[in-house]
């Protein structure tokens, strides 16, 4: 699959499209996915014109795993859900609906069923309020340096 720099993610990542963002570094995105599985789904898409993760460059893939892994403690705290399901696809024959790199942050309760991939739209609203939730468990940029003892 080539890159098509009209993908959804390329739009949206040059403001052409609108989002329901969440933050944002100098590699990545997170924003909530329009049609999310569960309630809470977040992307983090990559800044860099990768479609798999067999193109992306290392430091751009590094990257995307620490936004990942912050949404994900984000998700896990606002929704206080048990599991955290973190996704990423690579090709049609694996279920990629978008030719652009990124990751899913699914929040999982016990015995739901997960929506269909790609089929039903949310509500802004709704969106907005779960964005709103996230934000506020976010933890602060620099955690991941302070963890690791690096600056």
């Amino acid at each position: 699959m080539a890159y098509d720099p009209n993908n959804v993610f390329a739009r949206i990542l040059r403001g052409e499209l609108p989002s329901e963002p969440l933050c944002a570094d100098a590699h990545s995105i997170a924003i909530m996915d329009a049609m999310p599985q569960s309630d809470g789904h977040a992307l983090v898409i990559t800044r860099e014109p990768a479609v798999t993760v067999f193109e992306i460059s290392p430091d751009g893939l590094a990257a995307c795993a620490r936004m990942a892994q912050r949404i994900a403690i984000a998700v896990q705290r606002a929704f206080q859900v048990p599991g955290v399901m973190i996704v990423q696809v690579n090709g049609t024959a694996a279920g990629q609906t978008v030719p652009h790199l990124h990751i899913h942050v699914i929040p999982r309760r016990e015995g739901e069923q997960l929506r269909m991939h790609a089929a039903i739209k949310a509500d802004p609203a709704q969106l907005r309020r779960a964005a709103e939730l996230i934000r506020q468990h976010l933890p602060a940029a620099g955690w991941a340096a302070s963890r690791s003892g690096t600056a």
